[in-house]
């Protein structure tokens, strides 16, 4: 099966039933349809063959995800970009995608502007909404296609997109998902939590994440409408999860805890249609869990994977959120138990399996793993080597199959539902002109659940502030990767072998918290 299967079959049954809705727009799944065709024959149009990449940069829009469906039609590859990244790493990750077209909402074209002339592979640049010299308008470029669908052969063997996960080099890689990864974690998720023709689902986490983009898709599969928001405001979710009839959503724990507090009236309102709230992506508290169940009255799902899986390798379930707040609390600090066709196992160092109980790196199998990272033959080798994705997760397994995530193998940071890589920030940090050496790790914050922090050792004679130093990081860094926070301090603790011993770094902060990790 291909993305795009799902769309066009549900556009057939059920034509007049509402595809998307953003504010007061409303289009149908025969509109959408209609769109998807015409970019279709407007990509082909455009010269671009099967398996080219397009960049995409916009916050949440109808037509990103109309995007996602005219390209998988004709074989062309999305890339999705993430928007509160900046300058410097789109343009890293377009030209590694080999991106043959840019398409941006108003909000980036200038951004993408200032970069054009080091965009090689670049042949033509699209404006979602509006307009700019050397850019066109989306609806021109788009509106005078036929509204039949393309003649081109795509199968499930081809890369249907592109998302780019960075690595702890530093430099992002893009992870290969094909038609057949995707639509089988699709397949995979709607067995568990699915709908009707015509249930809405709130898409407020933004569609260039793994998770918000499979929820998207998934929600097609049984003809369920996207209501989307631009971007996240806890007072707007929370008015459309009571007043706008969703049945179902997916948001980070630090979405669901902002609705909790800074909405006065949350616990006033009724949720009657609500019936599922998926989260996961980072860490979530006990309480705050509780808390929602009693707020929202709906079930709770919570998934664990990473992009490199498509998505989803486990899922907590709505039984087994019940079991837990009603007798069994300690299963709330599990990630779950693996998806249908999908395998765990934790491994040592050597790839050995391990005892049930004991730690090591998750490991897991299944028809949704991606293809490879783009052009890192190496890389994807190591991370898929023996068939298995090596999530650089460390967990232990129950005797039930629970999978319980205690720690990161590697040193990566899960702010907010953002994956930020701490050698990332450590660049850029060593080029303070004050700065000798520094490290940066997570430290616990109820909201987010982590924050960045960056322990710096100042050069002999040079002084810094703290806030001079995150002031450094702002035009250099998206906003999720600055620190918050940043210590001084007169060394860095090291191994014999010179490495950082960040967990010494970490473990003052993370004394008493249980629950360290909740997905990638």
């Amino acid at each position: 099966m291909r993305l795009h299967d799902y769309f066009d079959y549900q556009a057939r049954e059920h034509p007049d039933n509402d595809f998307a809705v953003l504010g007061d727009r409303h289009v149908t799944y025969a509109e959408a349809l209609g769109e998807v065709n015409r970019l279709a024959n407007a990509l082909v149009g455009a010269g671009m063959e099967i398996g080219d990449r397009i960049a995409v940069l916009s916050k949440n829009s109808i037509e990103y995800v109309l995007m996602f469906y005219a390209a998988s039609k004709v074989g062309v590859v999305t890339v999705p970009l993430n928007y509160r990244m900046a300058g410097p790493e789109w343009e890293y990750m377009i030209n590694d995608a080999g991106a043959k077209m840019v398409f941006a909402s108003s909000g980036y074209v200038g951004s993408i502007s200032r970069i054009k002339a080091n965009l090689g592979t670049v042949g033509a640049y699209v404006a979602i909404d509006g307009g700019a010299d050397g850019w066109q308008g989306y609806e021109a470029w788009q509106r005078d296609q036929p509204e039949t669908p393309p003649e081109r052969t795509v199968t499930d063997q081809h890369d249907v997109y592109q998302m780019y996960t960075s690595g702890t080099t530093g430099r992002p890689k893009g992870a290969v998902l094909t038609h057949g990864a995707v639509t089988a974690n699709m397949e995979q998720l709607t067995l568990e939590i699915s709908g009707r023709p015509g249930d809405r689902d709130l898409i407020v986490a933004p569609v260039y994440h793994a998770a918000a983009a499979i929820t998207c898709f998934a929600a097609v599969v049984w003809g369920g409408c996207l209501y989307i928001q631009e971007d996240f405001n806890p007072m707007e979710v929370v008015r459309a999860l009571s007043e706008e009839e969703i049945a179902i959503t997916t948001l980070v724990p630090a979405m669901i805890q902002a609705c909790l507090v800074y909405v006065p009236d949350v616990a006033e309102r009724n949720f009657d249609t609500l019936r599922t709230i998926i989260y996961g992506a980072s860490p979530i508290a006990e309480d705050t869990l509780r808390k929602a169940a009693a707020v929202f009255k709906c079930d709770f799902v919570q998934g664990y994977g990473m992009t490199e899986t498509t998505a989803v390798l486990t899922l907590l379930l709505a039984d087994d959120h019940r079991r837990a707040l009603k007798d069994n609390p300690d299963l709330l600090l599990s990630a779950g138990r693996p998806m249908v066709g999908t395998e765990i196992k934790i491994v040592d160092e050597d790839d050995n399996l391990l005892p049930l109980g004991q730690i090591g790196e998750i490991a897991g199998r299944g028809p949704q793993l991606m293809a490879g990272y783009w052009n890192l033959p190496d890389e994807s080798a190591q991370a898929l080597r023996g068939g298995w994705m090596h999530t650089g997760d460390a967990g232990i397994m129950d005797e039930d199959g629970y999978l319980y995530v205690q720690d990161r193998v590697k040193d990566m940071i899960v702010s907010g539902g953002e994956n930020v890589y701490p050698r990332v920030v450590e660049e850029v940090l060593f080029k303070h002109p004050a700065i000798a050496d520094a490290a940066v790790f997570g430290v616990p914050h109820d909201e987010w659940g982590e924050t960045v922090k960056a322990a710096v050792v100042l050069r002999e004679g040079q002084t810094a502030t703290e806030e001079e130093v995150i002031d450094f990081c702002r035009d250099k860094l998206g906003g999720y990767e600055r620190p918050t926070s940043v210590d001084f301090i007169a060394a860095l603790p090291r191994n014999p072998t010179g490495k950082v011993l960040k967990r010494e770094l970490r473990e003052p902060y993370w004394a008493g918290h249980k629950r360290r990790v909740a997905g990638s």
